[in-house]
């Protein structure tokens, strides 16, 4: 029987790690017509939000963290298939995940990988549904085209790496530290460099020819937009992943122009359910087949749903590589 009230995690304020409170009497979420509840096993860490507390609680319109989860369905919305029920998912939310129960759109819930456990489920949906928009949506990458990934050894650069390499894309990477860079070419890479060299896009060329890449996905709010504009083959394209808090991107006109590039960007967690239904749908077909053999989430570290201010503080001081997963059963 679900209960009317469960422990989550919320935030209280705007500020650090320590504004985040575990709650005993929370609400448990209620459902539409097209939603399921699943009983959180785990929650996966993002850098959103660590973003969302330090904005405090009115950023978002819930204060419970966390856009993904793995579980188990427990109750459906009047439109959903009753057959859902018991099934073993991994899911991107729309927030709330830091609980023991959480509410999604049926179409974002996607079968458990076949060998994957629940830390490694809750380290994937974030990080696909944002390598599948940022490339294929955003980008418009195309078949054979090369990559290039600021923060090789993230969360999501890890998860982007293998996932296109096994769609047959050269994939290159920066990372800041050698032990990082060596887990970013064991997952696929033909090349991982230091994203501080002043050499970089000297480097990324020499690596493909002097061609340079065609896509970029740059996690670092701009801060190497002059060498991601010089590394660019022609016509290529920049996906910037973070806003940097609203600062204002300084962009070399004559680079960008040079090379006929293109920059882009957005917000996954505010982009529309149609087309977040759509990527679930392209990601079914094209990607669920790999996951557990091809893609395979790396585990940084583990932590209780008590221990949610730990977790952050891992993440802010940049030091994981990999995942960090709040373990919420068992």
């Amino acid at each position: 029987m679900i209960p009317n009230d469960q422990r989550a995690v919320i935030i209280t304020a705007a500020g650090g790690p320590e504004v985040l409170s575990e709650r005993q009497d929370w609400p448990v979420p209620y459902l539409g017509p097209d939603d399921v509840l699943i009983e959180v096993a785990a929650a996966g860490i993002n850098r959103h939000d660590c973003n969302q507390r330090a904005a405090g609680p009115s950023r978002e319109p819930n204060p419970v963290p966390g856009l993904e989860a793995s579980g188990r369905i427990v109750a459906c919305g009047a439109d959903v298939p009753p057959e859902r029920l018991g099934e073993a998912v991994i899911a991107l939310t729309d927030g709330g995940s830091y609980a023991q129960y959480v509410a999604t759109d049926q179409h974002l819930a996607l079968d458990l990988p076949s060998g994957l456990d629940w830390i490694q489920g809750a380290a994937l949906p974030e990080a696909l549904f944002t390598t599948w928009f940022n490339f294929f949506e955003l980008m418009r990458m195309a078949p054979g085209e090369t990559a290039l990934i600021h923060g090789g050894s993230s969360g999501v650069g890890t998860i982007a790496i293998q996932l296109l390499h096994a769609l047959g894309h050269p994939v290159f990477a920066t990372a800041g530290t050698a032990e990082k860079r060596a887990l970013a070419l064991s997952l696929g890479c033909s090349a991982v460099f230091d994203y501080a060299d002043p050499d970089l896009a000297e480097q990324i060329r020499a690596a493909t020819g002097k061609r340079g890449v065609d896509c970029i996905l740059d996690t670092s709010a701009g801060a190497h937009i002059a060498q991601d504009l010089a590394a660019l083959a022609m016509g290529g394209r920049i996906a910037l992943l973070s806003a940097g808090g609203g600062k204002d991107l300084g962009v070399p006109l004559r680079g960008l122009m040079a090379r006929r590039a293109s920059i882009t960007g957005a917000f996954l967690r505010s982009t529309s359910l149609d087309l977040k239904r759509r990527i679930a749908a392209d990601l079914r077909q094209r990607i669920s087949p790999l996951l557990g053999t091809a893609i395979r989430p790396h585990i940084d570290s583990t932590y209780r749903l008590s221990e949610a201010a730990d977790a952050h503080e891992r993440m802010e001081t940049s030091r994981h590589i990999g995942k960090i997963v709040l373990r919420v059963r068992g």
